[in-house]
């Protein structure tokens, strides 16, 4: 697992497939508005049935973060400070995924891929949604 922090803040993290143990991990941080968990389940497991609530939220605004998780191929994230400067590049595989909490990030694919893009919402538009940055890869 990588932390990309920027003055003690994490801003990104790349889990990879090979972090998985046995059980739960609970990859983002509970104050997070995007969570993650990686989960090793034996064959038989079960869970107990259940529903998720509504609830009014416990904050005054939020920003939208987003996770790639790579199904196939390889894919080349750059990682962003909120200033827009480039703070890492990661080659992420098959089972791999990126999490950006704040701060920018794009993706250049290296090999045909599949991936699955994961972001909180409810979306309302990209106007209200993001910005684009002038650094281009």
């Amino acid at each position: 697992m990588k932390k990309i922090f920027v003055d003690g803040k994490l801003m990104h993290m790349i889990f990879r497939k090979e972090d998985i143990k046995n059980g739960r991990i609970d990859v983002a941080p509970e104050e997070q508005f995007i969570q993650v968990s990686a989960l090793s389940l034996e064959r038989g497991k079960k869970f107990r049935p259940h529903k998720h609530i509504w609830k009014k939220p416990s904050f005054l605004q939020h920003i939208a973060q987003e996770s790639w998780c790579v199904i196939e191929g390889k894919v080349l994230g750059y990682f962003y400070d909120t200033e827009s400067n480039l703070l890492e590049t990661h080659e992420l595989n098959p089972g791999d995924i990126s999490l950006t909490f704040e701060g920018g990030h794009t993706y250049e694919i290296l090999e045909d891929c599949l991936v699955y893009e994961y972001k909180t919402g409810p979306y309302e538009g990209q106007e209200r949604d993001k910005v684009f940055l002038e650094n281009d890869i």
